[in-house]
């Protein structure tokens, strides 16, 4: 799709077709959504079987000694490095810290390994170690090792950062994505969109009445908080990579249950909403790096709601749906006219590298 802004900037848009592919891998399958979950459960999955990755939640807790340890690894080749709101360094911080908040860990320690493209710029590689290194500081978490590599010119697309981060896992402290149940609330902690938009913008020098953000921040004192007022938290999961959807769809077909979203309920920024009608983007499957989603018990969900709504990153929360015992594996979604809708999981990505 060719599309004119402001009467000068052109750029294309494309949507990958959900077409199979057994012979070659395509960007579609790092897009978190169908084809990604094939390539896991076709080759990684029968490689390395054990009950741990079985689980396939965002971080693997294993038990070292009596100590519940949380271990999560990651890799970033966001494009653009630089973009408002935040960097690849930022960025790894906090997606590697994110995910090991997402199954209730507080986070320790974190490994920072650089692939690094020759004539890459020295001040810029400089910025984004420095951007890094705030980040850790201001999440508590230690930087303890890493590596370096660098590869030809023309070989490495600038800079990609692989992080892994181990984290301590509380007891009584049991999050996954198959224990939502019947009756369970969808809590959202903010509005969604901001980050994809964000890098879109950047990446293809759109402007608009008011610059979009990403949500780029560490989740896991809101997360500690949310468990410091109850246990009864199903599931958390931050919806990066394919969007709100994805997650949603993963939790209801590993839990075997269905899950109802109000549409009316969704906190989407207006200039967010704007610029997916322009682009024809659904902002359900548009990547966030700032906001996590809860299923929660329906006992406890008005106060998870309240606490997470006076944390700074959690004003703009919603309970934004319920898990039903109808549809197993199916996201479904009650729009403002009545009528419902799917929400499937999309083959591929609507915007590749945004994280």
């Amino acid at each position: 799709m060719s599309t004119k802004i402001g009467g000068e900037i052109n750029f294309e848009l494309s949507c990958p077709a959900p077409l199979p592919a057994k012979d070659t891998i395509l960007l579609g399958h790092g897009s978190g959504g169908k084809l990604s979950a094939e390539l896991i459960r076709d080759i990684f999955l029968p490689a390395f079987q054990n009950p741990v990755l079985a689980r396939l939640d965002d971080q693997a807790i294993v038990n070292v000694n009596g100590q519940r340890l949380a271990i999560t690894t990651d890799s970033f080749v966001v494009k653009p490095l630089f973009f408002p709101g935040g960097d690849i360094g930022s960025l790894a911080v906090h997606g590697t810290v994110n995910d090991l908040a997402m199954g209730g860990a507080t986070p320790l320690f974190l490994s920072a390994a650089f692939i690094i493209e020759e004539g890459f710029s020295m001040d810029e590689l400089r910025r984004v170690v420095n951007s890094l290194r705030q980040a850790a500081a201001e999440a508590g978490v230690q930087v303890v090792t890493g590596d370096t590599k660098v590869v030809e010119k023309g070989k490495g697309d600038g800079l990609f950062i692989n992080t892994t981060g181990i984290g301590l896992v509380p007891e009584g402290v049991d999050l996954s994505a198959d224990r939502a149940r019947p009756g369970d609330k969808v809590l959202l902690s903010g509005s969604i969109g901001d980050h994809g938009i964000a890098i879109l913008a950047q990446r293809e020098g759109l402007e608009f009445e008011t610059q979009i953000q990403s949500d780029s921040a560490a989740l896991h004192t809101l997360v500690a908080g949310m468990l410091g007022v109850t246990r009864d938290i199903r599931c958390m999961r931050d919806p990066t990579r394919g969007g709100v959807s994805s997650t949603l769809n993963e939790i209801a077909e590993r839990s075997q249950v269905g899950i109802e979203l109000q549409e009316s309920s969704l906190p989407i920024h207006e200039e967010v909403r704007g610029a997916c009608e322009l682009l024809g983007l659904d902002p359900l499957y548009v990547a966030n790096e700032g906001k996590l989603i809860a299923i929660v018990v329906p006992e406890a969900a008005d106060a998870v709601l309240q606490t997470v709504r006076r944390h700074p990153l959690g004003g703009e929360a919603q309970m934004i749906g319920t898990v039903k015992k109808e549809n197993p594996g199916l996201v479904t979604m009650r729009t403002p006219f009545g009528t419902t809708r799917i929400v499937d999981m999309l083959a591929g990505d609507q915007l590749p590298r945004i994280c």
